[in-house]
């Protein structure tokens, strides 16, 4: 069941390639909504009460070299690989009918899906790798070829910082299997490692990077901006929705999972480094004249959100880094694809020349009523996803470093700030007659931003939907960790029992003295 989500995207994008297909992007919609369906009916099989690994498959490969065929799911990778088949659909529907290569854009979007799918999937560190590899060509011709401009300068930006980033991971694994003596690359068997915690300590430091540069996280940030800048709609919407958010699995996967007495020791370090991303990409985003670069650094400030939750290493603020991995891969896919509207139909992205889009007669109001709708949840306004998981980061990682989640939340009003901004200057005020009449956005445009409005809204109003699939996952990963405050008696209901009783969020940790 799970290597239909690997090899089913992989084998399409080389039949759109090499066989005559008349319809490219009919077909690659096609393929892409049945891969959509395929996750969606895994996770009708998901048993979300099961903190273990599921589905599991075993084939063996390159044994000498401690590589094997290993795959499996759970509570921190299902989410993902939801979102990677929803943002695959979404930005191929979204694309413009490609007149340069069309079949080569949609079969490396399609390749980009199967690449991510095979890192989420797979419990082999070096077949992680190399699937975590894959999608790094794919990523660089799309950006290279159909981006806008600078393309060629972002695109080898984005090769160097990725390609660093791979590197830094594959030094940690390697040295990982050689102090542990180990003769295997598999996960659950170098779970149980027992190294010095000073070795630990500098694994532990080339995942943090590695993966830091792949969030990204500051001072690691800079490809981000060009990149996505240069990258079109369709393929920033996979930039930030998918890959940063395997860049934050990896950290808990391999970081958090792998060096647990190393996480400890460092989290209030990560907790900082948490917060000083935030701070710095709201306030960065605060003095962005370009609508799409204020949205890019934005990115940056709110993936700070998901290490502070890690850090903080309560049940609560771990199952919020989840799903504010959801959550703002949602929100960051609404508002690139409604910037990329508004580009296309105005012509521009500058917040100095844009004005009065708003206007019900000769401007674009639904676009502008969606990107509200995009601007608040990225806020996190009450009743839309973006709040449910900032909460649950907030509330969970208080207790333990009170002072960063503060400034977090801090982070969170300048979110509103520079959104307000956005809005003022682009949706209200007097439509300039120079400019007026723009085209007129058809329906077909505005399906996936109302897609992704959906979602964003059922999930505000309905949490468990989101936290569920990840509870028990998260759960079992702090009980394995050393705790950072005193220690207490820790009693875990089972899930099963707190859905009995409709409990919100079942599965929570209940202290007691």
């Amino acid at each position: 069941m799970l290597s239909t989500l690997i090899w089913f995207p992989i084998l399409s994008a080389l039949a759109i390639v090499i066989l005559p297909i008349r319809q490219t992007k009919l077909t690659a919609l096609i393929l892409s909504g049945l891969i959509l369906l395929w996750s969606l009916w895994i996770a009708a099989q998901f048993d979300f009460s099961n903190p273990l690994l599921q589905l599991q498959e075993y084939l063996p490969w390159l044994e000498a070299l401690g590589l094997n065929y290993q795959l499996g799911v759970d509570g921190l990778s299902l989410p993902l690989l939801l979102l990677n088949s929803l943002l695959t659909w979404i930005a191929i529907y979204s694309s413009q009918e490609q007149t340069e290569r069309p079949r080569l854009f949609y079969s490396l979007v399609l390749l980009v899906s199967g690449a991510v799918a095979g890192a989420l999937l797979s419990q082999n560190l070096l077949l992680f790798f190399l699937f975590y590899e894959v999608e790094l060509v794919p990523f660089y011709l799309l950006i290279s070829i159909w981006g806008g401009e600078k393309r060629n300068y972002a695109a080898t930006k984005f090769l160097l910082y990725t390609a660093l980033s791979g590197a830094l991971i594959l030094v940690a694994f390697l040295g990982l299997v050689w102090q542990q003596g180990a003769d295997s690359f598999a996960y659950e068997a170098l779970m149980g490692q027992t190294l010095p915690l000073w070795i630990q300590t500098i694994l532990l430091g080339f995942v943090l990077v590695g993966f830091g540069i792949k969030i990204p996280l500051v001072p690691l940030h800079t490809w981000l901006p060009d990149t996505y800048v240069a990258a079109s709609a369709p393929v920033a919407i996979l930039l930030g929705g998918v890959l940063a958010k395997l860049g934050a699995y990896g950290i808990f996967r391999f970081g958090l999972g792998l060096f647990p007495e190393a996480w400890a020791v460092l989290a209030p370090g990560l907790a900082t480094w948490a917060t000083v991303s935030v701070l710095y990409g709201a306030t960065v985003a605060i003095a962005q004249k370009d609508i799409k670069r204020m949205v890019a650094y934005s990115s940056v400030g709110h993936m700070g959100y998901i290490l502070l939750g890690g850090a903080a290493l309560t049940p609560l603020s771990l199952v919020g880094a989840v799903a504010q991995m959801v959550a703002h891969g949602l929100i960051l896919a609404i508002l690139f694809h409604l910037v990329g509207v508004i580009e296309a139909k105005v012509g521009t992205r500058e917040l100095d020349v844009l004005n009065g889009l708003m206007n019900p007669i000769r401007g674009l109001p639904l676009v502008s009523a969606l990107l509200i709708l995009g601007g608040m949840a990225s806020a996190g306004i009450p009743g839309l996803v973006g709040f449910i998981a900032e909460f649950l980061v907030f509330q969970g990682s208080y207790a333990v470093f009170p002072v960063q989640t503060l400034l977090c939340v801090v982070g969170t009003g300048l979110t509103a700030v520079y959104f307000v901004i956005l809005l003022n200057r682009t949706c209200f005020g007097k439509l300039d007659n120079a400019i007026a009449y723009f085209p007129k956005v058809e329906w077909r445009e505005r399906v996936p931003a109302l897609i992704l409005s959906m979602i964003i809204f059922f999930l505000g109003i309905q949490p468990t939907w989101l936290v569920r699939w990840s509870e028990s996952t998260t759960l079992s990963m702090v009980a394995a960790i050393p705790t950072l405050t005193q220690p207490t008696i820790v009693q875990v209901a089972e899930p099963s029992e707190a859905i009995a009783n409709h409990d919100p969020y079942p599965g929570m940790m209940e202290v007691k003295d």
